[in-house]
C-alpha cells in the first residue's frame, strides 16, 4: 500500500477567519523559503473559495513578491484570451495585480491548441518541486480539474481533460457562466502527482456545498473516486475549513 498520512485539519468559524489563518500560514512559509533560498515557486488555484486566503497573503508584510514565481493549476480550453472566467485572468485581477511587488506569473495558454499548450506548460514548470501549493476542493472532491476517476499516479504533468458535469455545474452555480451550456466541455489541468510535488500544501475549503466532499476526503483512504483524498499522500498537507464546510462542526 502506498504510504499515506493524516490530513492536518484547521477549523474556523467563518471563511474570513479561515482565510486569515491560511494566508498567515502561507506567508510564514514564503518568508522562510525566500530567506533561505532567495526565491520561491508557488502553485495557485483560482476560485472564489481562495479569495480570503489570497487576500490575506497579499496583505502579508515582509514578503518580496518580486522573488516569487507563481503558476496556476488549471484553465478552460477554448475561451477568448480576455474572457473574465479564465482562471489566469481571475488570478491576475484578484491577486497578482494587488501585490506590492510584481511577481513572475506563468499562465496556461487557454487559447492555444490544447495538447501543445499542456506540453508547453509542463516544460515551463520543469521538474523542480513547488515550495507551496495553495489549492481548494471541488464539490465532487476534485483537485484542480482532476475529477473523480483521475489517476493519482498520473505520469504526465499537465493533461487535457473532459470536464465532469458536476464540475461544470459548479462553475455555473458559482456564477462564472450564465448557463450550464456556456461552461466549456474541456480544460487543461496540472495532474495530481505534479501538484503534490510541493513542500507544503494548504487547502482552503469554505462553504456548505463542499461539506460532503470534505467528509469523503477525511473519511476515505486515497482513492481516485475522491481525488481530494490524494492530499493524504503528502506528509505536510493542511486542510483549512470554515464551519459550513466542516462535517464535524
Amino acid at each position: 500500500m502506498t504510504e499515506h498520512y493524516p490530513l492536518q485539519v484547521h477549523a474556523y468559524r467563518t471563511k474570513a477567519e479561515l482565510g486569515r489563518a491560511a494566508g498567515a500560514h502561507a506567508a510564514r512559509h514564503l518568508r522562510e523559503v525566500i530567506a533561505q533560498a532567495g526565491a520561491a515557486r508557488v502553485m495557485l488555484a483560482a476560485a472564489p473559495s481562495q479569495d480570503a486566503t489570497l487576500a490575506a497573503l497579499a496583505e502579508a508584510e515582509d514578503i518580496d513578491f518580486s522573488r516569487v514565481t507563481f503558476f496556476h493549476m488549471d484553465d478552460y480550453v477554448g475561451l477568448d484570451p480576455d474572457a473574465p472566467q479564465g482562471f489566469g485572468n481571475w488570478l491576475e485581477r484578484n491577486f497578482i495585480s494587488t501585490l506590492a511587488q510584481r511577481p513572475t506569473f506563468h499562465r496556461l495558454d487557454a487559447a492555444a491548441e490544447p495538447e501543445a499548450a499542456a506540453a508547453a506548460y509542463a516544460d515551463l514548470m520543469g521538474t523542480e518541486p513547488f515550495d507551496l501549493l495553495l489549492c481548494g476542493l471541488g464539490v465532487n472532491g476534485h483537485l484542480a480539474f482532476n475529477d473523480p476517476g483521475a489517476d493519482l499516479a498520473d505520469p504526465r504533468a499537465v493533461r487535457v481533460v473532459e470536464m465532469d458535469e458536476v464540475s461544470r455545474r459548479q462553475q455555473h452555480d458559482e456564477g462564472h457562466f450564465p448557463t450550464l451550456e456556456a461552461v466549456p466541455l474541456r480544460a487543461m489541468t496540472v495532474t495530481i502527482p505534479r501538484l503534490l510535488a510541493s513542500d507544503l500544501v494548504i487547502c482552503s475549503v469554505p462553504g456548505a456545498p463542499k461539506r460532503a466532499a470534505v467528509a469523503a476526503t477525511l473519511d476515505r483512504e486515497p482513492t481516485s473516486e475522491v481525488p481530494g483524498t490524494a492530499l493524504k499522500l503528502h506528509p505536510d498537507a493542511h486542510l483549512y475549513l470554515d464551519e459550513e464546510a466542516n462535517p464535524h462542526a
